[in-house]
């Protein structure tokens, strides 16, 4: 499928770009796609691909893509399928034909900077993880620069968090990366924020976008500017299909379970949507003013009531009950720093600990990274059965021992949607599938505007929820326990 955005004010490329013969270079990638990983061993100082990596096929072809746009591009790739060591390859490739000398990695969390940290010490790279105190940091990269300019030092790897870069000290020491530096946006979909993409570095031009959903959410301004600054999204994309049928995730079953407002909950639902309707055909209740942010705003209120539920919990009571002697659980509440999301998690955590027995223990973005690792070995050796967490799994957290997920708070978001149901496919040694239980909450009865809203919206949530339902094992099941939904909105066709 091809991204609906346009490249409109895509920045020049700086002279050394326009002169080097991209095609050229695309060609002599495009013909090592059947040979072996050693085809793609660098020339010294350079990043260098494990001898007992294999590059994938699909990986292969991305490289060769983004070379083809002239070292631009966003990468489509589903969760788990190797976005990082595609990126690095590119790198590998870069450094060997054009003399690349930085790779500039930005991350929207640390623990992703810690993960790619891992992973660049894999391709023979001593990156500095630019986050937290400066103090940790800023002195080794000024003299690391220096090194590389006055041709002391070969490369240099440096990642950072999206935080971090923008803040001053990181910015001063930015306008002293050499050009030949490759920028990389991990999760890049977050870099379409106005403040952090206008403190990107323009000067720099090489370029690559890492997502498996690239498209900002109800923010098609902020999607323009990030493949303005990054590049189009780059053919083939990778879907969650793709990634099982490769073996890049693991097979799944898939078991939504519809749940019911209370009655004060459906009264709010009710309001909402109808305020949702206003706003989205550009209306106004009175004294507000009409905005991306106010439908922003609405959004979020009935996704989080949505996700919160009451009714949840009694659904997941009567779930556990006969799953007590499961492991490898995740039971999933949306998102930290809200209200309900946090005393959601509380009573997730007293049912499942207190009342039932099931060894669990809260994973969120608050957990210290010591704890994290800690309580990540708990899990994958049973010593946990499960883990309650909130938004910290979205993006990027590795733990692929995941064989069970309870998601309680279901997105409307199509990257959280992905996110959160792809990071559960990951393979992991002894891992056959995975089994997913979906709580979906069913819409009240509403009026005839507030109706038509709901089915504009629920139209492209069920979209979703049919793909990811075909995809599974038990396709038909999966279905037919959807078709209710469909139904009581005439969607069966739509």
């Amino acid at each position: 499928m091809k991204a609906k955005y346009l490249v409109t004010k895509q920045q020049n490329h700086p002279s050394y770009q326009t002169q080097i013969d991209w095609e050229k270079l695309a060609r002599e990638i495009t013909s090592k796609v059947a040979e072996k990983t050693a085809s793609y061993q660098s020339q010294p100082g350079c990043p260098q691909i494990p001898p007992s990596m294999e590059l994938r096929d699909y990986q292969k072809e991305a490289v060769a893509s983004w070379f083809r746009n002239k070292g631009r591009g966003t990468l489509k790739m589903a969760t788990g399928s190797g976005k990082t060591i595609t990126a690095l390859a590119i790198a590998t490739e870069l450094c060997q034909k054009i003399g690349l000398k930085v790779v500039f990695v930005i991350c929207p969390y640390r623990h992703l900077v810690t993960q790619w940290g891992r992973e660049c010490e894999k391709f023979n790279l001593k990156p500095i993880l630019a986050f937290e105190s400066v103090y940790n940091w800023q002195s080794q990269l000024s003299i690391q620069l220096y090194n590389i300019h006055s041709g002391a030092q070969s490369f240099l790897t440096v990642i950072t968090t999206n935080s971090t870069l923008i803040s001053e000290s990181f910015q001063s020491q930015l306008r002293y990366f050499p050009p030949k530096t490759l920028v990389i946006g991990d999760e890049a979909h977050n870099l379409g924020a106005p403040r952090l993409e206008e403190n990107l570095p323009r000067f720099l031009g090489l370029r690559l976008a890492l997502s498996a959903t690239p498209e900002r959410y109800f923010d098609d301004d902020g999607t323009d500017s990030l493949f303005n600054y990054f590049g189009p999204i780059l053919q083939p994309e990778f879907t969650l299909g793709d990634a099982i049928k490769k073996g890049a995730l693991v097979h799944y079953e898939y078991y939504p379970i519809l749940v019911q407002l209370t009655e004060p909950e459906a009264q709010s639902y009710a309001k909402l949507t109808k305020r949702i309707g206003w706003a989205l055909n550009g209306k106004n209740q009175p004294g507000e003013i009409a905005s991306q942010e106010r439908l922003t705003s609405l959004l979020v209120q009935r996704s989080r009531l949505i996700g919160t539920a009451t009714n949840k919990l009694t659904a997941l009571r009567q779930l556990m009950i006969n799953r007590l002697h499961t492991h490898h659980t995740l039971f999933y509440c949306g998102d930290g720093g809200q209200k309900g999301f946090n005393r959601q998690l509380e009573e997730v955590t007293r049912i499942l600990g207190k009342e039932l027995g099931y060894r669990v223990n809260t994973y969120t973005a608050n957990t210290p990274m010591l704890e994290r690792e800690e309580m990540r070995q708990q899990f994958e050796t049973g010593q946990l059965q499960g883990l309650v967490a909130i938004r910290c799994l979205d993006e990027g957290v590795d733990i692929p021992a995941i064989e069970n997920a309870v998601i309680l708070a279901s997105s409307t978001n199509p990257r959280q949607f992905i996110q959160r149901r792809g990071r559960i496919l990951r393979p992991h040694p002894g891992k056959e599938k995975a089994t997913l239980f979906d709580m979906l909450v069913m819409p009240p009865t509403l009026d005839r505007d507030a109706y038509e809203v709901e089915r504009s919206l629920l139209r492209k949530e069920l979209k979703r929820l049919m793909e990811f339902a075909d995809l599974a094992d038990n396709a038909e099941e999966a279905r037919n326990k959807l078709l209710e939904l469909q139904e009581k909105y005439s969607l069966v066709d739509g």
